[in-house]
């Protein structure tokens, strides 16, 4: 189920909307997808809700 979330691409220098999916690391559930404009990966850290 991929969902647009809010993050920083480190290469554009921006906050962008991406499309990505959820997913858990070490306890932390994060979003990651595509920049829509460069195709770097980013991630945003979610909270516990």
């Amino acid at each position: 189920m991929a969902e647009t979330y809010n993050g920083y691409c480190v290469k554009c220098r921006e906050k962008r909307d991406f499309t990505g999916e959820i997913s858990e690391t070490n306890g932390r559930r994060m979003a990651k997808g595509t920049c829509p404009v460069c195709g770097t990966k980013m991630t945003r850290i979610l909270g516990k809700a």
